[in-house]
């Protein structure tokens, strides 16, 4: 075999198996998202109470934010195929008895366990690519990332209403979860072939006290968060939130001891002398927020406000979602090594008239807003998300050394699981806060709309606070910087057998 058919193969090879992990990604996108829709047949068809339908989302939420740190190192020091595979096996088998569940307690319990799964899962996406790619080829790739991000995050309520309206072969709503069993075992297959196994150059070892401390830090601060307006925001949640801080001190002592005495913390505390990670890592919290509470009030206004059907509702997101699709791949390959970090800015700026755009559609039309009347606020909105979520990532983790890849990557998903647990938190404040308790009929819509619109000036503030942070990015991301995307140098990944 000649030379240039290895590495037309080598080349293949490595785009399939990028396919593979973002097929993987897309699936735990789409995972998250499209349980809400289908909760009231859960609840019809189950007879589970409103505690364990809470828990059937909060459940999730909790394992794979606690998880997400611990997962990254492991496939640093195991390997990132080997925790991918099993990551994905293990979602798949959990689907399954998702799918499956004879009463609410067992639908519970494995939506902790795919959570979980999850957490092993996720990380390693961008860790394998961080570690397949160079450095020139990874804004492409991030960008390719970024519009998965956009339309796992709104597909999936579109998908979830088509499966539960479907009702294919009288199984109500276990399909959303069904879905995943083929895609999984491919992944798992495919991924064995395809997939070059790559771990930390150096020896590390698991820090299990780390794991301990950060495992109880992020369930004290996001359990409340999760249940808090449930349980009527009780004094425990507060303390237990308060608590926290204590618990990530600590945390950041022993790591520090840590990495001084055998080189192998669990969170590698030098990221953050890394500038473009540690601005990074806050634009992504901030981010979070703002996507927490917008994605929940717009589906209360359109379903519950407006009285739309799961089906309508689902469709008015389609817009929304190609204009992501669309703006992340445009941003990354063609935008981002010409003007750098304003990109990014532009987007923030972008979205957040999309928001103000949405809130006077809102206020002009008020119950008698139509879908191709939200066409326009959502496509505004849609090419500024785009212009963030692909290049974040990528500027995220553009000078981020290949041994903490894993460590890095399990950080970013963490804090952007947190900032959408804090915006969770808000909609209570930002948008039930504005709603009476008790309401006659005729008043649910009227009270649900100008909730929105309130909620939305929120979402909007927000957005000017990520555009005043994205200032403390690199002006390009590094792959970007020695002259128009040529090939930089830099060490090659410890490759495993």
């Amino acid at each position: 075999m000649t030379s240039t058919e290895q590495t037309s193969g080598a080349d293949r090879r490595r785009w399939i198996a990028l396919a593979i992990v973002m097929t993987a990604a897309f699936m735990d996108l789409v995972d998250v998202t499209i349980v809400n829709i289908a909760i009231p047949s859960i609840q019809r068809d189950e007879g589970a109470s409103f505690s364990q339908i809470q828990w059937i989302t909060a459940g999730y939420a909790l394992a794979f934010a606690a998880g997400l740190i611990t997962g990254g190192r492991l496939g640093d020091i195991y390997g990132r195929r080997r925790l991918f595979l099993l990551g994905v096996g293990g979602f798949t088998l959990a689907s399954a008895l998702c799918g499956f569940a004879v009463d609410p307690a067992m639908l519970v319990a494995a939506r902790v366990l795919q959570g979980g799964m999850a957490a092993m899962m996720v990380p390693q996406v961008l860790s394998i690519v961080h570690a397949t790619f160079p450095a020139h080829e990874r804004g492409k790739v991030f960008g390719l990332f970024g519009g998965v991000v956009g339309l796992g995050a709104v597909s999936g309520p579109l998908l979830g209403a088509l499966l539960t309206e479907w009702n294919l072969f009288g199984l109500e709503w276990r399909p959303i979860f069904l879905i995943n069993l083929p895609v999984g075992i491919a992944a798992v297959l495919l991924g064995r072939r395809y997939i070059t196994e790559s771990r930390a150059p150096r020896a590390l070892k698991l820090d299990l006290v780390g794991v301990a401390l950060v495992t109880l830090g992020l369930l004290m601060l996001l359990y409340p968060l999760t249940r808090g307006r449930e349980l009527g925001w009780p004094l425990w949640g507060h303390l237990l939130m308060a608590g926290s801080l204590p618990v990530f001190a600590a945390l950041v002592a022993y790591e520090r001891r840590k990495a001084a005495r055998d080189g192998s913390p669990l969170v590698e505390l030098s990221l953050f002398r890394v500038r473009s990670f540690a601005a990074g890592i806050a634009v992504q919290t901030v981010f979070g927020v703002a996507l927490g509470v917008f994605f929940l009030v717009w589906t209360l206004y359109m379903q519950v406000g407006l009285g739309w059907s799961v089906l309508r509702a689902g469709l008015t997101g389609v817009p929304f979602s190609l204009a992501v699709s669309t703006a992340a791949a445009l941003s990354v390959q063609f935008l981002v090594p010409r003007f750098g970090r304003k990109v990014l800015q532009a987007g923030a700026l972008t979205m957040g008239l999309g928001v103000l755009l949405y809130i006077w559609e809102s206020d002009r039309y008020g119950l008698a807003i139509a879908s191709w009347q939200m066409a326009l606020p959502l496509v505004v909105m849609g090419v500024g998300m785009g212009l963030i979520v692909a290049p974040l990532t990528d500027a995220i983790l553009s000078e981020v050394p290949r041994e903490h890849a894993g460590s890095a990557s399990g950080l970013l998903n963490t804090v952007q699981q947190m900032g959408n647990a804090l915006g969770l938190g808000l909609v209570s404040v930002v948008f039930f806060g504005q709603i009476a308790d008790r309401l006659a009929p005729a008043q649910v819509g009227p009270a649900f709309v100008g909730a929105f619109q309130h909620a939305l000036w929120w979402v909007a503030g927000v957005m000017g606070v990520i555009f005043l942070l994205m200032s403390a990015l690199p002006k390009r991301p590094a792959q970007h910087v020695e002259g128009g995307g040529e090939p930089v140098e830099e060490r090659e990944p410890e490759l495993v057998s």
